[in-house]
């Protein structure tokens, strides 16, 4: 997408990117703060091959950012403390619909759910779907390979 913006106008579409590549900008800097602040208080979140099995209870990636999100962010950086993220490519519409196709990866120092810490690394693509409404983003929805992160990070369990 390649756009010529003036100081006084900003298309729809260059704004919701920038809110997108503002968000990744704050993860990679590890400032939950600021991924929640460039979202709207009831923006939902759908990490859709998420999910994390506990004694008494299953977390599922679904919910929104203050609930779901958040802590998941937190636990991820918390387990992850070179936490680091590669935008390969950002695409939107003028509706706020926006895509960007993101590579995640880090070296674990925590435990992670139920994937025990063995110091090794992953480095796995993410797509994103983002909507942006009013400069804020109103919907998250993210899709990657859990088996392959699983894999790479040692955990090799069926079940």
């Amino acid at each position: 997408m390649t756009e010529t913006l003036t100081a006084h106008h900003q298309s729809p579409t260059a704004g919701a990117s920038d809110v997108v590549t503002r968000f990744f900008g704050a993860y990679r800097d590890h400032d939950v703060e600021a991924m929640v602040a460039l979202c709207a208080e009831t923006a939902s979140l759908e990490y859709v091959p998420f999910e994390l099995w506990g004694r008494q209870r299953v977390l599922r990636g679904a919910g929104t950012v203050a609930t779901v999100g958040k802590p998941l962010w937190v636990g991820l950086i918390q387990a992850f403390p070179d936490l680091s993220n590669t935008v390969r490519s950002v695409t939107a519409d003028g509706h706020g619909n926006v895509a960007a196709e993101v590579v995640i990866g880090g070296t674990q120092a925590r435990p992670w759910g139920t994937i025990g810490n063995q110091g090794r690394s992953f480095s796995e693509p993410h797509a994103f779907v983002f909507h942006v409404t009013d400069g804020l983003i109103d919907h998250i929805a993210a899709y990657w390979d859990g088996a392959g992160i699983a894999r790479q990070l040692g955990h090799l369990e069926v079940d």
